[in-house]
């Protein structure tokens, strides 16, 4: 069952890098920089993750990251999804999920729960990212 929403954040794509070029297509790797609230506290995020071509169309991606409050404070994240071209450019849309780890009291509830995410890129690499808890 799908919960609150406790993330959005926007951004942007801050490199990209060709990993392989491997069967069955090429594998890309992404980083990009975000900015937003999660349970309502401003944070910045920083992830890379990588994607391959499906068998049959779309995208399989893979990746991680962390999560840093204003004042210091840090939680990291692993994640998979799937995802489409949406047809403008290298315009991308994603869905999956997310799985955290911290110390953090602010960010402790992130250690019981799974996020499930909703991740899209514009064709000029904007970025725009929500979380909802997995119940």
């Amino acid at each position: 069952m799908l919960g609150e929403q406790f993330a959005e954040e926007r951004g942007k794509i801050i490199g990209n890098r060709v990993l392989s070029v491997d069967n069955p297509g090429p594998k890309v790797e992404a980083s990009f920089q975000d900015a937003g609230k999660m349970f309502g506290i401003e944070m910045t995020n920083w992830g890379t993750y990588s994607s391959v071509p499906r068998l049959g169309g779309g995208l399989y991606g893979e990746g991680q990251g962390v999560v840093m409050t204003r004042d210091g404070e840090m939680a990291t994240w692993t994640g998979q999804g799937v995802g489409r071209f949406t047809g403008h450019g290298g315009a991308v849309s994603y869905r999956g999920s997310l799985y955290f780890q911290t110390a953090s009291k602010k960010l402790e509830r992130l250690n019981g729960i799974v996020g499930v995410y909703e991740f899209e890129v514009d064709e000029n690499g904007n970025t725009h990212g929500k979380i909802w808890e997995w119940k």
